[in-house]
């Protein structure tokens, strides 16, 4: 029949299925993506397997690998086959975000025969964690006046969240009136804070802040930590010092510990930059005394004297005990007030004046001045005299003085011949209370002027007397004819006696001794010479203007020595001028013997002077003859002493102008044949004894 091709036959023929096809999926690996919200029995499809062979040999069951947060739903449904994933437990990417689960299809066929699928269950993130800091308390020291800009910490917080949900961003949360966030700025991105404005440690200590770092979630998460910043203190604050002035003036007799200011110092520094240390710049007689801690009392250590500091700058200086040290200082001025503790002085202790004679009275003769360190009225000084002269004239009929100016007035006209000394004190009083005062010995010297002509001396002198000499013609030349004397009341110069001739014209046969007064004949006399010759005898002094006095004489030439009398005549003495001169030489004797008595008292006898004693009393010459050939003459207030030999045709005279030799005492030596003389100087007030 098969080879009858004409014949069509319809042959089924029935293939016996062998398992010989293993279940397969129809894709290797299967990925879900599975919130980690999702809730507890939510399902999830999974694809189906496929297998070839039919009957028994077809997918009969499935499997899933064990775990714990899945299980596995078959459902069989009128020839319809669901596979799905059941959510048994909640999800939690942050502990397992992947889980890997393996499903296997087995077919009924012997030996079974069976393919896998590999499910990847990928749990999404949901924004469920809040960002977390590594410490929950962070601690940095910063110096204070750090720069700005400068990096201080960098924070670092995480997220266990992913993606969005774990990006964070710092900021700084404000706190109030806290100023921390004006201080420092943290990188949002970073979390690095730096500094942004000056940390002052005596502003702030420490600075406590808060930061908060927040991811970028919905809603997003945050969370917050604390940085304690604190602030090392920097020696950046000098001390300050706050003086308090109690009193501007204190008087300079103030005692040791007189509290003159009160000294405040403070510092805003803390530790040893805080430890300040007060004292006084320079060597001033103060001190600062400590009080209570940061209190100091400015007190006197030492005596003032305003007349040699009348002013003080006292400069205080604080220093702490910083790294470097910082100090700072104030300057007090203390005026020192015066004290009535210094006397007027004078220049020098003892002032001589030398005043002429016959000076119009009224007229300043000298100014004094004292000085007084102190100031107003304890400077102001007034001046008043003080005898202690003993004469018989008092002081305030001769002296006055201005007591303002120190100004000395004479009160009279002075007269060298009768006083030519006298010694006085000026008391310099100042005005303070108590007052002080000093004085100034001063010496007045009358000086001498030429206001007394000379006086020719006895016997030429007598009034009424015919002045003759007789010579004998053989006399020869240098025959001694008479000695003319002569006396000055004044002294010095004034005192110092010349002695000139004038005879008839023609004839020169005399000539004189111009410092003798000794009248010679220059040659022999002739026969043409005259028998009578008339001499006039000028006796002038040295004094601006020269003074002088003449007399004449009439010198009678003789044939023989017998017929020529005595050169030298008694002087009339009458009864009247002996008794007043016993009266002059008791007084004298009795004024010398006080004198010397007070002379043991003290320094003031020293300058007592040999003299009659009597200012007032006058009398008209006086000539005595001593039994060694001496005259004496006398004549008001001054004595003369002339001595002579036994030779009077030989004979030396020194005349002393006065028993009270001024400044300028003249002793003049005669010296019979010569015409010299000799002038000698002495102290004033000296003495000086008659030869």
């Amino acid at each position: 029949m098969a080879h009858n091709p004409l014949s069509l036959y319809r042959i089924e023929i029935h293939i016996i299925d062998i398992n010989d096809n293993a279940p397969s999926f129809p894709i290797s690996s299967q990925v879900l993506n599975v919130t980690e919200v999702s809730s507890l029995g939510e399902k999830f499809s999974l694809p189906l397997a496929e297998d070839p062979d039919s009957g028994n040999n077809e997918v009969k069951s499935y499997k899933l690998s064990p775990n714990e947060y899945f299980s596995l739903d078959v459902q069989n449904v009128e020839q319809s086959v669901t596979v799905e994933l059941v959510l048994i437990k909640a999800l939690d990417r942050e502990k397992q975000p992947l889980i890997h689960l393996t499903l296997t299809a087995v077919d009924g066929g012997k030996p079974a025969m069976s393919g896998t699928l590999e499910i990847i269950v990928n749990v999404l993130d949901v924004n469920d964690n809040s960002p977390v800091f590594s410490k929950s308390l962070y601690k940095v020291k910063v110096n204070e006046n750090i720069a700005l800009g400068s990096q201080i910490i960098s924070l670092s917080a995480s997220d266990l969240d992913e993606g969005i949900n774990s990006d964070i961003t710092f900021s700084i949360v404000k706190q109030g009136s806290s100023k921390a966030s004006d201080l420092f700025s943290i990188d949002p991105d970073s979390g690095l804070i730096t500094v942004k404005g000056n940390i002052d440690y005596e502003e702030n200590a420490a600075v406590e802040l808060r930061v908060e770092a927040k991811d970028k979630g919905q809603p997003p998460k945050s969370s917050q930590c604390k940085v304690l910043v604190e602030v090392v203190d920097v020696n950046d604050n000098p001390p300050e010092l706050m003086v308090t002035s109690l009193a501007n003036t204190i008087k300079e007799d103030s005692k040791i510990g007189t509290a003159v200011a009160l000294v405040t110092i403070s510092d805003k520094d803390g530790g040893k930059n805080g430890v300040v240390h007060c004292s006084i710049v320079g060597q001033v007689p103060f001190k600062i005394e400590s009080s209570y801690k940061n209190y100091y009392s400015l007190v006197v250590d030492g005596a003032l004297d305003r007349e040699e500091i009348a002013h003080f700058n006292i400069t205080i200086i604080a220093t702490d005990e910083g790294t470097p040290s910082l100090s700072s200082t104030s300057v007090i001025t203390i005026h020192i007030s015066d004290v009535n503790d210094n006397a007027p002085r004078f220049p020098e202790a003892v002032m001589n004046v030398f005043l002429k004679e016959n000076s119009p009275a009224g007229a300043i003769i000298a100014t004094v001045s004292a000085q007084d360190p102190d100031i107003n009225t304890n400077a102001h000084i007034s001046y008043t005299l003080i005898s202690r002269d003993k004469t018989v004239i008092p002081l305030i009929s001769m002296i006055d003085i201005n007591s303002e100016s120190g100004d000395l007035y004479s009160k009279q006209s002075f007269n060298y011949e009768d006083l030519k000394s006298f010694q006085f004190e000026i008391q310099a009083t100042d005005s303070g209370l108590p007052s002080l005062s000093s004085s100034l010995t001063v010496n007045v010297f009358i000086t001498d002027e030429n206001d007394n002509s000379p006086v020719i001396l006895p016997p030429y002198s007598d009034p009424g007397s015919v002045n003759t000499e007789n010579i004998p013609y053989s006399a020869e030349a240098g025959y001694f004819v008479a000695k003319i004397r002569a006396v000055d009341a004044d002294s010095g110069y004034n005192a110092l006696l010349s002695y000139y001739i004038s005879e008839p014209k023609g004839t020169n046969v005399f000539r004189i001794g111009s410092s003798t007064g000794e009248i010679k004949t220059k040659r022999r006399m002739s026969d043409n010479d005259l028998r009578t010759h008339p001499l006039i005898i000028t006796v002038s002094d040295n004094g601006e203007p020269s003074l002088s006095a003449t007399m004449s004489m009439d010198v009678v030439v003789v044939e023989s020595l017998d017929d020529i009398k005595t050169s030298f005549r008694e002087v009339p003495v009458k009864e009247e001028s002996f008794s007043d001169l016993n009266v002059y030489l008791l007084i004298a004797i009795v004024s010398v013997s006080v004198i010397f008595l007070l002379s043991l008292v003290g320094l003031i006898a020293a300058k007592c002077y040999r003299t009659d004693g009597s200012f007032s009393r006058y009398s008209a010459p006086v000539i005595s003859t001593h039994p060694d050939g001496s005259w004496s003459f006398s004549k008001s207030t001054q004595q003369y002493d002339v001595c002579f030999s036994s030779d009077t045709i030989k004979s030396d005279v020194v005349v002393f102008p006065s028993p009270f030799p001024p400044a300028d005492a003249e002793l003049i030596s005669i010296n019979s044949g010569e015409d010299t003389f000799t002038r000698t100087q002495t102290l004033p007030n000296s003495e000086k004894n008659p030869v």
